[in-house]
């Protein structure tokens, strides 16, 4: 039988919120909606996942946020910068093993200059043109973000975490906002970046109306990526003992994204891979077409905890490369190797 919930959704790309609710709060439509997300992102992607070479080169953070493991309040986290020749010597190791993108992953660490990172950007793509460079270090003014794209970034990644302010509020102290992040997204939009949003699912406080105050963000914000996953919890936040997301409500949310916003690029995370063994198999069954393997040095990777019990810390990045590589033929689809831009098709 049609689901016919599903059916609408898929057509129009918007439901009302009252649809919303139902689709989100209950699982009698999950099949319909995994079938009708992996339909339309074969229509678009056919069965190619794209890979980001991951590099996670700074553990610092000025910041404070409530559910990670890298706030600056936490005096048990292990910290660690990457110099540029070792962040250069990761993209060395990445092209070798075919990355044709880079996403450059950190704490708000102030010890980067707008100066380093600029000269960190243009040292990747002058020595590989044909890739492109991520950047996902928070929040800054603009004329930061201009000067980085000026240098040679393509793409910032800016999880949004909740669109709603009241729930924001509830998960950073009060030198952090809601306005100001969308704003810093809006900004990133206008200087001409590929950009990404997403938000955490299952978060400390986190409500139906939280997750589809979210969706009517991103239907604003129209980003050409969306990372969501699952909230984990850490040992050494103030939410501890919060309980963690679930996998089931994640996929689910990556399916009703799918269908919403057929050209986006959806990561399917390691977090989901975490919560649960076949998680990123799932993810991307569920409508995912990207996975970033990690290419941090090993002797790093167990130090960028945001929260606990991350897979992968110990895997060499060609070990890394290669279990990916069979978890996407096993899940039915196929490793490519190209930068994976997306694709913004008209209707």
């Amino acid at each position: 039988m049609t689901d016919v919930l599903v059916k609408k959704l898929r057509e129009n790309r918007d439901l009302s919120d009252g649809e919303l609710r139902e689709l989100i709060e209950s699982s009698a439509h999950d099949e319909a909606l995994r079938q009708a997300a992996d339909k339309v992102r074969r229509e678009r992607y056919g069965d190619a996942v794209y890979l980001r070479g991951l590099i996670e080169f700074t553990s610092y953070c000025k910041q404070n946020c409530l559910y990670c493991g890298l706030r600056a309040g936490n005096r048990n986290a292990q910290r660690y910068r990457l110099s540029r020749e070792e962040i250069l010597s990761c993209c060395d190791e990445g092209y070798a093993l075919g990355y044709r993108t880079f996403v450059l992953q950190g704490g708000e660490d102030p010890y980067y200059t707008d100066d380093m990172i600029c000269d960190i950007v243009r040292s990747i793509k002058e020595k590989y043109p044909d890739c492109a460079v991520t950047l996902s270090i928070g929040e800054k003014p603009r004329q930061s973000y201009e000067r980085y794209f000026a240098a040679g970034a393509d793409r910032y990644l800016l999880r949004h975490e909740t669109a709603d302010p009241e729930h924001y509020a509830k998960l950073h102290t009060d030198k952090m906002s809601s306005e100001n992040r969308k704003h810093c997204l809006r900004d990133l939009k206008e200087i001409g970046y590929q950009v990404g949003a997403g938000f955490m699912v299952g978060s400390p406080y986190q409500t139906t109306e939280n997750l589809i105050a979210d969706l009517r963000f991103l239907q604003e914000l129209q980003p050409d990526m969306i990372g969501i996953g699952p909230y984990i919890s850490h040992k050494d936040t103030p939410f501890r003992d919060e309980k963690n997301g679930t996998a089931e409500l994640t996929l689910r949310m990556l399916s009703i994204l799918r269908l919403m916003f057929p050209y986006a690029l959806l990561p399917s995370t390691t977090a989901l891979g975490t919560i649960r063994p076949d998680g990123r198999e799932l993810g991307l069954k569920a409508g995912g077409n990207v996975v970033m393997p990690n290419l941090s040095p090993v002797q790093v990777r167990d130090k960028y905890a945001i929260y606990d019990n991350k897979i992968c810390t110990g895997e060499e990045s060609a070990q890394c490369r290669g279990c990916l590589e069979k978890r996407i033929e096993s899940a039915g689809y196929r490793a490519v190797t190209d930068r994976g831009d997306v694709k913004r098709a008209s209707r």
